[in-house]
């Protein structure tokens, strides 16, 4: 079957809109936005409501609900460690949820799916900016490769849905991105969360030192989650196209400035050391965002006051975050 003749546009208030994931930190915001936005029939479901990895469940839930729009945003997700600790579960459960909820989303007709990827996808030493085409051009992070494969996969499900159904599925996929929700986990998070909870927590106790990973030469895009949900509503709206979008700022900044702007941020004054025996990762990461800006979006929020909100959300619910470990 051919591609349909589909032409974007605004999406139905009304219609039901599964986001899968919506407790994460993606899936939160795209939350906050169709709520925003005028959505009165959005749908989601706990881990514990249902397991995405049991393709019965997920099938059954589908026929159920029936949503006309899907926002594919759950995934298991870590930082560097906990890639290239666990590299078969980063793998093998992203694999499975991405499969199961296409499946079923393709099984009942839905009409407008977003798969939201990684820019973890692109070769290693890909040229930077990375534009869409470098997808699959060299080598992979060694560090997160198990996990950009499963992306990967998620990106080619969606193109041939498009092929072979006709569907006007679309993936997207965001640089590094933070905010409220965020996982502050001492052992799973990103870089940024990391950094802010290391800062803060030495801020609090009055450490005059702080050691972080690697040598802080790396250089990294950061996008507020509530930039990104934005741009995920836009993209529904105004983009169709089997090639994934990168989403993010179009500009980076190294992790020794990013780590002095957490300091600054969270009232910090000791000094910060670099423990260059650890891992630094792909040495620069910045995403070539010209298909979204010709979509019609760019970036809104500027990073120290994205940043700044990040922190107030996170003193508000350390406590909270701390009884989960």
């Amino acid at each position: 079957m051919a591609e349909v003749d589909f032409v974007p546009g605004l999406l139905d208030r009304e219609a039901t809109f599964y986001v899968a994931g919506h407790r994460g930190l993606v899936g939160s915001a795209i939350w906050r936005k169709l709520e925003e936005s005028g959505f009165t029939d959005i749908v989601g479901r706990t881990s514990t409501e249902l397991d995405l990895t049991d393709r019965d469940a997920v099938f059954a839930f589908f026929r159920e609900s029936r949503p006309k729009y899907v926002a594919l945003a759950a995934a298991k997700v870590g930082g560097i460690l906990a890639n290239n600790t666990y590299p078969h579960d980063f793998l093998s459960v992203n694999l499975q949820i991405q499969v199961n909820v296409m499946d079923a989303a393709l099984e009942v007709g839905v009409e407008r799916l977003l798969f939201l990827g990684s820019s973890c996808i692109y070769p290693k030493f890909a040229p930077q900016p990375i534009t869409e085409d470098s997808l699959l051009t060299g080598h992979l992070e060694p560090t997160n490769d198990a996990y950009a494969i499963a992306k990967i996969a998620g990106i080619m499900q969606v193109q041939a849905v498009r092929r072979q159904y006709g569907l006007p599925w679309i993936s997207a996929m965001p640089t590094n991105l933070y905010g409220p929700g965020d996982n502050f986990s001492p052992t799973g998070s990103h870089v940024l969360p990391a950094l802010i909870r290391r800062y803060e927590e030495a801020a609090v106790s009055g450490v005059d030192r702080v050691t972080n990973w690697g040598t802080g030469s790396p250089r990294r895009e950061f996008l507020h989650v509530d930039d990104m949900a934005d741009a995920c509503l836009h993209l529904l709206e105004h983009y169709d196209g089997p090639e994934q979008v990168n989403v993010g700022t179009g500009s980076d900044v190294t992790i020794k400035e990013i780590a002095e702007t957490v300091a600054r941020v969270v009232g910090y004054t000791g000094e910060s050391d670099w423990d260059t025996s650890k891992p630094d990762g792909t040495p620069q990461k910045l995403l070539d965002v010209s298909k979204l800006a010709e979509a019609g979006w760019t970036a809104k929020i500027g990073l120290e006051d994205g940043l700044r909100s990040t922190v107030e959300w996170y003193r508000a619910n350390s406590g909270a975050l701390a009884d989960r470990g």
